[in-house]
């Protein structure tokens, strides 16, 4: 069974990412959904909400998996014996920086390969800073992110 490696740092999970991630489950035998995260980086939740929060929202996927890490992701990737490492792209200027990343993942793990999906055309506007600028000032979000997402933002910005 083929693994394939999804890393971000889900702050939150929106309804982009679950494209990416269903997709991804159907090309591929495993799916793991990787939260990385950097205790330099700000983030609205914490490593554990979030983490909640990503195993709420995909919990109707079989064979996705979620897990954290603290470090280079390619680092990861290889650790668990995988080759595959999927990147989700909304627009050019997210495949900018993902060929960046790609690029030099394959210096350090040349075995890795990077796959690019494109988000779904009706969710490429949405980013996690897009959801939590709209749940700050209580616009709807029903159609940005998955329903546990939206009660914690709802919550965390009451």
């Amino acid at each position: 069974m083929t693994l394939a490696v999804f890393p971000g740092s889900f702050d939150p999970i929106t309804r982009g990412h679950i494209d990416i991630i269903e997709r991804a489950s159907h090309a591929f035998g495993e799916v793991r959904v990787l939260l990385v995260h950097n205790s330099k980086k700000q983030t609205l939740f914490t490593v554990e909400e979030r983490l909640q929060l990503i195993k709420e929202s995909i919990s109707h996927l079989p064979h996705v998996t979620v897990d954290s890490y603290e470090g280079l992701t390619v680092q990861y990737v290889k650790q668990q014996g995988s080759r595959a490492m999927i990147r989700g792209l909304r627009g050019s200027s997210d495949f900018d920086y993902e060929m960046q990343v790609a690029s030099i993942n394959r210096q350090f793990a040349p075995e890795v390969e990077t796959y690019f999906l494109a988000t779904s055309a009706e969710l490429a506007f949405i980013s996690s800073t897009i959801v939590k600028e709209a749940a700050k000032y209580k616009q709807p979000l029903t159609k940005l992110v998955p329903e546990a997402v939206e009660k914690a933002l709802i919550a965390t910005y009451s």
